[in-house]
């Protein structure tokens, strides 16, 4: 199966958290910031129950590529679309959360509704995505 194909949901019945591994660039916040829920180790390696619902909420806030997203169980995906908002990452790639469309230099055209990362430091093998290789790279901007 192709990787980028997979998504995985964890829930605890307030919220549900989607692990898309495709987009995932092993930056580690998950792991660093709240390791009694996201454990790489581990089978499975999201421990839903592992701290509050807030806690999980915030530390997927800090997910850089979007590999990880909420999703509130009492609410619909659409409902918790409000806006756009872009984020220059120190050293890192561009994010974007919320709806984008992304018209490719072929006409092609990709719909995004979560937080998307781009390459800035133009190592990525994922363009325009960004795949961790700033940080190989030494990227500085």
């Amino acid at each position: 199966m192709d990787k980028s194909a997979i998504v995985k949901k964890y829930s605890n019945g307030e919220v549900t958290v989607v692990w898309e591994p495709g987009k995932c660039i092993h930056a580690g916040n998950c792991v660093r910031g709240l390791p009694e829920v996201f454990d790489a180790r581990a089978k499975p390696w999201i421990n839903i129950e592992g701290a509050d619902t807030q806690s999980i909420i915030n530390q997927v806030k800090d997910c850089p590529s979007g590999a990880l997203s909420i999703l509130e169980n009492d609410t619909t995906e659409s409902e918790q679309t409000a806006s756009t908002n872009v984020e220059l990452m120190k050293n890192g790639p561009l994010l974007i959360e919320g709806e984008i469309k992304l018209t490719q230099a072929d006409g092609s055209v990709i719909l995004k509704n979560k937080k998307t990362a781009f390459c800035r430091c133009g190592a990525s093998s994922r363009k325009p995505y960004c795949d961790g290789s700033h940080t190989s790279a030494g990227f500085v901007g």
